[in-house]
Formats: C-alpha cells, structure tokens, sequence
C-alpha cells in the first residue's frame, strides 16, 4: 500500500509539472500568430499607400505636363513611347550594373559556387521582378500610344516618372526590409494594370 501510495503520488507530480509547459508552447503559439497577422497587416498597408501614392502622382503629373500638338499620327506617338521607355529602363539598368559589379569584386565571381550574399541575392530578385514589370510597362504604353489622342499621351510620361521611382522605392524597401518592398511592388503593379486596360480599352474602340 504504501508503495502504490508512492507511485500515484509521483504520477500526480510529474502530471502536474507538465500543465505549464502546454500553457507555454500555446502562448508561444499565439505569439506566432500575432505576428503574422501584424506582418499580413503591414503588407497590405504598405501595399494600399503605394496604389495610392501612385494614382495621385500619376493624376498630378498628368494635368501639369503640357500637350504635344506634334503627337497627332501613330509614328510619332510611338516613337514618343518608345524614347519613354528608354528612362523606364534606368531601374533594370541601375539593378544589372549593381550585381555585375558585386559579382567582379567578390567571392560570387562564379555563380556556381553559390557564395551570394544577402544583399547580391535581393539584388537579384530586385533585377528579376523590375524585368518583369518592365516588360508589361513596355507592352503596355506602347500599345496605347497606338490609339492615344495628343491629350491622353500626357498619361505615357506620367506613368515613366512614377515607374522609375515606384521600382527605386521597390529596391529600397526590399534591401531595408523583404516587408518593405510591398509599397514600390503595389505602385508599379497597378500601374501596369492600369496602363494595360486602358490601352486595352482605347483598343477595342472605347476612350477615344
């Protein structure tokens, strides 16, 4: 009897030490989730102030630059969009140089040997995205200088300027912080959608 007495009592003893690491792991458990959420919340802020950002930018830009009367037939606008481009490209241009050059005069020589550090790997994403948006800005203004009026064409440098410091802000936040680059990536995102369904629009015969 006294021995079982013993064995119970152990039992209710190490039963009773094991409640407060459960309680433990489930605050750290919320802990996880707080974060989360505060990191969710973050990104769609960050997100939300670069469409806003960009759409008055683009707005202000737009009613302040003046009209080119010359850019009446669809050479000229082209030609117009085509040299836009040209600035839209510094970013992309400013991202290859910066990891080219880490590459040069570091270990990373040899992309095999895989010795990037963090900044040269965000460097490259940085270039990989801005490729990407670039290639939809392209497309993009080029297509709606086709059936722009001289008024409207106003739109294509509005949206380079925004574009080029819109992929600097993307390449900033990222270097600071992954989160951060949720503002430049919202700015450029939409205003890639907003260029390509406008230019779709004036395309199908509407906005003119």
């Amino acid at each position: 009897m006294g021995s079982g007495s013993f064995l119970v009592c152990r039992t209710n003893s190490l039963s009773g030490l094991k409640r407060p690491a459960t309680k433990a792991i489930n605050v750290d458990v919320i802990g996880k989730d707080l974060r989360h959420d505060k990191r969710s919340e973050d990104r769609r802020l960050g997100s939300a102030g670069g469409v806003l950002t960009m759409v008055v930018a683009v707005i202000a830009i737009f009613w302040l630059w003046p009209i080119n009367p010359s850019l009446s037939d669809i050479p000229m606008r082209l030609g117009y969009a085509i040299q836009a481009n040209a600035f839209a490209l510094v970013p992309l241009l400013l991202g290859i140089l910066a990891v080219a050059n880490a590459r040069f005069l570091g270990d990373a020589i040899d992309p095999t040997l895989q010795k990037e550090n963090r900044a040269m790997q965000i460097n490259g994403r940085v270039v990989d995205n801005t490729l990407q948006q670039f290639v939809l800005f392209l497309v993009a203004s080029t297509a709606l200088s086709v059936n722009a009026t001289s008024s409207q064409m106003r739109l294509i440098p509005a949206a380079t300027i925004v574009f080029v410091f819109a992929r600097m802000a993307f390449w900033i936040g990222y270097r600071i912080h992954p989160l951060y680059r949720a503002f430049g990536m919202g700015a450029t995102g939409y205003l890639n959608v907003g260029l390509l369904a406008f230019a779709i629009w004036k395309a199908i015969g509407f906005g003119a």
